[in-house]
Formats: C-alpha cells, sequence, structure tokens
C-alpha cells in the first residue's frame, strides 16, 4: 500500500437536500447514519471525511420561493440558517463540511466541469419534449406514470415542457456502467438496488438533457448563459466539488482531492438511486475519474403506509421526537429498529418500548446501578482489576461483530451485537448478586471482583455506542472515570476496546443524572 493511499480518508456523503422546505426524520435518518458510519471509522484511527448539504437550484425552489414573494437566494439562505444547520447540531451530527450548491466554489467548479465535458466531445445541442414532474426535476417516460399522468413519487400531474437544451452523451456509458457493477458488485448496494439499476441500464439509456431555458434560477451554462445547467447535473457534482473537483493537483483543493476522492460511500434514498448510479457515475467516466466504491441506498420511512413527505403533510420534524425521547434515543432508535436498505415504518409505540426496555432498562438502569454500588460498596473508587473469562471471551466477540456490521452499514446488526453484550453483563450482575455478596465482609473480594467487572463492561459499552449515542456515551465516560485515566472517548480504538482490563485500580466513579429517565405517556 503506498503512502498516498494510507493516508486517503474515509469520504462519506448524503445526498444534498433539497431546500423548499425545513427537514424530516427522514432527512435525519440518512444524516445521522452517515455520522455513525463516519464517527465508527474515525474511532478505527482512520483519516475522515462527511460531506452532508443542501442543494438550491431548479424550478422547485424557484416556484416557493416565488409563492412565499421571497427571491430564491433569500429563500434559501432563510432555510439553511433557520432550519437546516440547526437541526443537524441539534442532533449532534459531526460533518466536517456543509456545501451548498449557491455557493461560489461549487458554481464555478460546476461550469469548468462542463466545459471540459463539452471540450471531450461528450456535450451536444438537442431540442426535447416530455413530461416533466417539477418536484423531482425529472423528465419522466411515459410508462412512468400513474393513471392521470401523475408523478408516482408526488402523485402530482407532471407538465409537458418542450426546450432547445444542451444534452449529455449518457447512452455511450451504458456497457461501461453494466461493466462497472458485473465486476464491482459492491459499488451498488443492496443487491436489491444494484439489480434495479442493472434492469435499467439493460432496458436501454437515452442522452440527459442538462440544461434549461424556461427559467435562470442555476448555474448559468458557461458559452449559453440563456441556459441554466440542470439542477440534477449541478447537484450531483456536490460530492465532488466540496473536495475540490477540476483544481489544479498542486492547490489547496487539488490536495484534497486528491486525498478524498473517489467518495468511499454515498448515502441516498432508493427514490433518487438512478440519478446517482447511473448519471453521476457516467460523468466521472466522461471526465475520466475513478466512480464512487460505493452507493448505498437505503430505504424509506414511511408513516401510514407512505413515504414520509411534506407534500403529503406525512413529514415529522426531528424536535417532534427529540423533545420527547432526546437526541441520543431517536438517533438509536432509527438504526436499531429499521435494516438499513429497507423500508421501515415509523411507530411511537415501538420507540417508547425500545426506549424503556432497551435505553432505560437495559443500559441506563445498568450504569445507574454499577455507580451506586461501587459508592456504598467501595467508596466511590474502582476496586482492584479482575476479568471474567465469560465477559471478556464475549467482548472479543462483540466487537468483531459489531465492526463487521457497522463497516457494512448493517447498523441494526452493528448495535444488536453491542446491545446483546449489555444484556449479557446485566445478566452477570443478576446472577452474581453483589447486593447479596455485600452482606458477609468474607465475600468482598468477590463483591468488588463483580463490580470491576461490570464498570470495564461498561467501559466497552460506551466506546462502542459512541458513535451512536455521543452525547450520553460521554455522561458514562466521565461516570466510570475513565477520562481522567484514558482520555477523551472519541479517541478510544475499536481495535482496542476488547483489551480486558484498562479502567485502572483507583478510578473514581461518579453518581450522574440517569441516562435514559422514565418518559410520561405521550397522548
Amino acid at each position: 500500500m503506498s503512502a498516498e493511499s494510507k493516508n486517503k480518508s474515509y469520504y462519506v456523503t448524503t445526498p444534498i437536500y433539497y431546500v423548499n422546505d425545513a427537514p424530516h426524520i427522514g432527512h435525519a435518518y440518512t444524516t445521522v447514519a452517515g455520522d455513525v458510519l463516519t464517527r465508527w471509522h474515525r474511532q478505527k484511527g482512520e483519516p475522515t471525511w462527511y460531506l452532508t448539504g443542501t442543494d438550491e437550484h431548479g424550478q422547485k425552489v424557484m416556484r416557493t420561493a416565488d409563492a412565499n414573494n421571497v427571491a430564491p437566494q433569500g429563500w434559501v439562505d432563510k432555510l439553511v440558517a433557520d432550519a437546516w444547520l440547526p437541526n443537524w447540531k441539534a442532533l449532534n451530527i459531526a460533518n466536517d463540511d456543509f456545501i451548498r450548491t449557491t455557493e461560489p466554489r461549487h458554481m464555478d467548479r460546476v461550469q469548468t466541469f462542463l466545459t471540459s465535458l463539452k471540450d471531450k466531445g461528450f456535450i451536444y445541442q438537442g431540442d426535447f419534449e416530455g413530461p416533466y414532474c417539477v418536484g423531482c426535476e425529472e423528465f419522466k417516460l411515459p410508462g412512468d406514470l400513474l393513471e392521470g399522468n401523475l408523478c408516482p413519487i408526488h402523485s402530482k400531474p407532471v407538465e409537458n415542457v418542450k426546450e432547445t437544451n444542451w444534452f449529455f452523451k449518457l447512452s455511450e456509458f451504458t456497457d461501461r456502467l453494466l461493466a462497472h457493477y458485473k465486476n464491482n458488485p459492491e459499488a451498488c448496494q443492496p443487491e436489491s438496488a444494484r439489480n434495479e439499476v442493472v434492469a435499467f441500464l439493460e432496458g436501454g439509456v437515452r442522452d440527459l438533457s442538462i440544461s434549461r431555458s424556461t427559467f435562470d434560477w442555476g448555474v448559468p451554462v458557461p458559452w449559453d448563459t440563456d441556459q441554466v445547467v440542470y439542477v440534477w447535473f449541478d447537484a450531483l457534482l456536490n460530492y465532488a466539488t466540496a473536495v475540490g473537483l477540476t483544481d489544479a493537483p498542486d492547490s489547496e483543493g487539488g490536495k484534497k482531492f486528491a486525498q478524498t476522492w473517489p467518495a468511499d460511500v454515498h448515502l441516498v434514498g432508493k427514490d433518487i438511486l438512478r440519478f446517482h448510479a447511473v448519471i453521476w457515475p457516467a460523468m466521472l467516466m466522461a471526465a475520466g475519474l475513478d466512480a464512487p466504491k460505493k452507493v448505498f441506498a437505503h430505504g424509506w420511512l414511511l408513516v401510514g403506509g407512505e413515504k414520509m413527505s411534506k407534500s403529503k403533510l406525512t413529514g415529522i420534524a426531528p424536535s417532534d421526537i427529540t423533545d420527547h425521547f432526546g437526541v441520543d434515543a431517536f438517533r438509536y432508535y432509527f438504526l436499531r429498529a429499521i435494516p438499513f436498505g429497507s423500508d421501515g415504518s415509523f411507530s411511537w409505540e415501538d420507540m417508547s418500548a425500545r426506549y424503556t426496555s432497551e435505553l432505560a432498562n437495559d443500559f441506563g438502569n445498568l450504569a445507574s446501578r454499577l455507580a451506586a454500588m461501587v459508592e456504598k460498596y467501595c467508596g466511590g473508587v474502582l476496586p482492584a482489576v479482575a476479568e471474567d473469562a465469560d465477559l471478556s471471551a464475549s467482548l472479543k466477540e462483540t466487537v468483531a461483530k459489531a465492526d463487521a456490521a457497522m463497516q457494512a452499514l448493517d447498523f441494526q446488526g452493528g448495535i444488536t451485537a453491542i446491545m446483546d453484550f449489555c444484556k449479557q453483563v446485566n445478566g452477570f450482575v443478576t446472577v452474581k448478586e453483589p447486593w447479596i455478596l455485600a452482606k458477609d465482609p468474607a465475600n468482598q473480594k468477590t463483591l468488588e471482583d463483580v463490580l470491576y467487572n461490570t464498570a470495564e463492561s461498561l467501559r466497552a459499552l460506551a466506546i462502542l455506542l459512541h458513535p451512536v449515542m455521543p452525547a450520553t456515551t460521554e455522561i458514562l465516560w466521565e461516570s466510570l472515570g475513565a477520562k481522567a485515566v484514558l482520555g477523551e472517548i472519541g479517541a478510544q480504538k475499536i481495535d482496542a476496546v476488547a483489551q480486558w482490563g484498562q479502567l485502572p485500580q483507583g478510578a473514581t466513579v461518579t453518581k450522574t443524572p440517569v441516562l435514559f429517565p422514565r418518559l410520561e405517556v405521550k397522548e
């Protein structure tokens, strides 16, 4: 492995979100998943880079701004400042960058990239007429539409649009794309998503209209300023423009691009899969650049059996949930309850049940009991290092299983493995009955061994759950006295978690507020 490849950042992106409205929990679901994935790799000691952002051009944004009697730039500025950035901060998203497609760094690089494709012969002028969904910002095939010429995503009538546009020779890349997915099946996941893309490609792909002349809210086509770049062509480039696409190799941007590209994981919703797994890699191939290593299409969050949508009044704001359950419970629940890659229905009742059984009873109560017992039986000081063979062996298995699952984006499998270990530790305490041992001074050594093993297990649980629940595990870390002797929890390496006996004798264990307090039943 070269020095350069060793320093390659593990690069994760979310789709950039359309800013015609405030974010709902579907947007938060994707962003939290990317955050957990990046935090996990960061705790593996890898250089990481996490990008999210907003898609701010196109007809839909322009019309929404007009309807609110605001200029498009003012509309998107307000939404980003008042809704998008505060939401990500509230959800403890540790992104490294936030790209906006109205930023000069993006727009300038889009124009440079587009010009280079034209110079290479991949752009030509032509006429196009067909059904267009403003909500999707996409021309539709007649066979894609529902009865009444309705968009299958938005359930709204499409518009017939006729324009003279600039086109990208997408059809020339059909065979290369098919070969790409045949030779690199991991490049599009899960398997159902890859099968969909392959079937689409095998059905034949037409060239893509990449400019619009009927409105002006977008990146101007550099050689034809009467037209703006098609919003999807513009938006897809964000993943590369954010890290220096088209910059000179010896410039700061060029060096960043070399360190970051290709992206390791593009997270997308399944409804925008074709854009990311057909159009985007073809654009990169045309430019002579590597395609992303993996495009992962997760499922939809459903409410009442329908995809979450503001337009259908099924959107739920993240704060609707976090105000009741807390941020860490929100982050935990959606990745724990729904297999990533499948559709899943949000249920207040299921979230309440998991909060109570898994977070309050299993994890939170274990932490509270341990702190109380160390204070009562050991004066708040951790006793001598001890090792329970079963717990130690189980922890090794847990770390291996969780690491494999998290790297494969099986968040549910990873979290389940960790929580199974938590259940085992609870069972260990129940069987050992330290409160009974404490009644006889002759059992003091056995009692102390039980408490140390419980504390050391909680140390491991705190590290393993830190990417998922950063705020709660930080509190637990300090409660165990681990921060004072082992350093910041975020600096602890996943690969070293299973090394038993890291908490030293004499560490000060303190009581903290209950990690997951009992909640009032929501009416």
